[in-house]
C-alpha cells in the first residue's frame, strides 16, 4: 500500500476511536476555536506539539518554521502572531525548540545551504550574542545543546519586542511569553524562559501606543 493511504486510513480510524469516546468531539470545535496557547515550534516532524503536551484539537494555535524563529519581518509569522493575540486572545505563547534541531546545527557550520542561509543567518547571531558562553563549552554536543536553549530564549525576546505584544500587555495584560526545550531523546520538556506581561525590555524596543491607538480608532 502506498504511504499517502496508510495516512488516510489512519484518519479514518482516528476519528472512530474520538468519537468512541465522545460522540459529539468534532461538534464541539466546529463552531470556532478558543485557544489559549500560541504555539511557535519547530517545523521537525518529531516535535507534534499536542502529542507532546498532551492536548486536544483546538486547544493550541500553531505557527511551525525551520528553527523556531521569531522573525520581525516574516509576514507569515506576524500575521499568525497578530490573529492569535488580537482575535483569539491567547493567554500565553509558547516558544519551542528541541535538541538535535538541525537548523541550528547547520546554523553553527560553515556549509552554503544557498536560500537556507538567509534564514539561518538569524541563528548565527544568537551564535555571536553569546559567543563568549558558547565558546567556553568545549564539548560540541554540549554545545549545540546550549544553543537551542539561547535560540528558545532569543525568540522569546523577539515576540515581546513586537507592538502586537506590547499592546496586548498594554491593555489586557496578557499574553505570559514561555521558552520551552523539547528533548526527543527523552520527550521531556525544559522549561527555560519566561517573560510576564509588562516584562521590562530595552527601551530602544518599547512603542507608545498614545497617538497610534487614537488614530487607529
Amino acid at each position: 500500500m502506498e504511504s499517502y493511504k496508510k495516512l488516510l486510513l489512519a484518519n479514518r480510524a482516528w476519528v472512530e476511536e474520538k468519537l468512541s469516546v465522545k460522540a459529539d468531539y468534532f461538534e464541539r470545535t466546529y463552531p470556532e476555536q478558543k485557544p489559549e496557547f500560541l504555539w511557535i515550534g519547530c517545523a521537525d516532524s518529531r516535535v507534534p506539539e499536542t502529542d507532546i503536551t498532551g492536548t486536544e484539537q483546538g486547544d493550541i494555535f500553531v505557527h511551525r518554521n525551520i528553527a523556531n524563529l521569531v522573525v520581525h519581518t516574516d509576514f507569515n509569522f506576524l500575521s499568525v502572531l497578530q490573529y492569535a493575540v488580537e482575535t483569539l486572545h491567547v493567554k500565553h505563547i509558547v516558544i519551542c525548540g528541541h535538541y538535535g534541531c538541525g537548523g541550528v546545527l547547520n546554523a553553527m557550520s560553515h556549509k552554503d545551504l544557498g536560500l537556507l542561509n538567509k534564514w539561518l543567518r538569524f541563528i548565527k547571531d544568537v551564535y555571536r550574542y553569546h559567543e563568549a558562553e558558547l565558546e567556553a563549552i568545549g564539548d560540541e554536543k554540549a554545545r549545540f545543546d546550549r544553543l537551542v536553549e539561547l535560540n528558545v530564549i532569543e525568540q522569546c525576546r523577539n515576540v515581546t519586542e513586537t507592538s502586537i505584544v506590547q499592546r496586548s500587555w498594554e491593555k489586557e495584560h496578557f499574553p505570559y511569553i514561555h521558552g520551552w526545550v523539547y528533548d526527543i531523546r527523552t520527550g521531556l520538556i525544559k522549561d527555560v524562559a519566561m517573560l510576564k506581561p509588562g516584562e521590562d525590555i530595552n527601551s530602544i524596543y518599547h512603542y507608545d501606543f498614545g497617538s497610534s491607538d487614537a488614530e487607529r480608532h
